[in-house]
């Protein structure tokens, strides 16, 4: 298996992870802030969708699929303390545009070349993820940040453990 083949499958096993953490929590439950002050579920992954978009278009201009008209700007630093469930799209609907993302990095990440993991990334990336292969690696690690705090939201409903 080359390294590109392994980044392919630890970022298809993130997106199954994180998918498998919110599969019990209803449209409310995204919603549901895991204490004072921190984003709600649904806010984190319309970040994470604009994250991983930006840091794939940053790489390879084109290689992130569009977004919806208007997605990005549901998702900003000026939105997060909104709770209006009418605001934000649904659960399904992020998890979809969400996969479709993840599909296209799985993509980028599995057509990269050794010497392609060696690049050094736009200088705008380069302070958190100096070459390609930090990028990769960074995605995950990314989303589980955020699953982090998914299990925290969990214990908050009453939900049961998962990991």
């Amino acid at each position: 298996m080359t390294q590109s083949e392994l980044n392919a499958e630890l970022l298809k096993g993130n997106l199954e992870m994180l998918k498998g953490t919110l599969a019990d929590f209803s449209d409310a439950d995204m919603l549901v802030r895991p204490c004072p002050g921190a984003n709600h579920p649904t806010w984190q992954i319309g970040h994470m969708i604009n994250s991983e978009t930006s840091m794939l278009n940053g790489v390879k201009p084109g290689a992130g699929p569009q977004l919806p008209a208007g997605f990005a700007d549901k998702f900003t630093k000026e939105t997060a303390s909104n709770d209006d469930p009418n605001f934000f799209p649904k659960k399904a609907e992020l998890l979809d545009t969400f996969s479709k993302v993840r599909a296209a990095t799985i993509a980028w990440a599995k057509g990269l070349t050794p010497a392609d993991l060696e690049q050094p990334t736009p200088e705008k990336m380069r302070k958190w993820a100096p070459t390609t292969a930090h990028l990769v690696a960074m995605v995950p690690a990314h989303v589980m940040m955020h699953v982090g705090q998914f299990q925290v939201a969990r214990r908050k409903l009453g939900k049961p453990v998962l990991f």
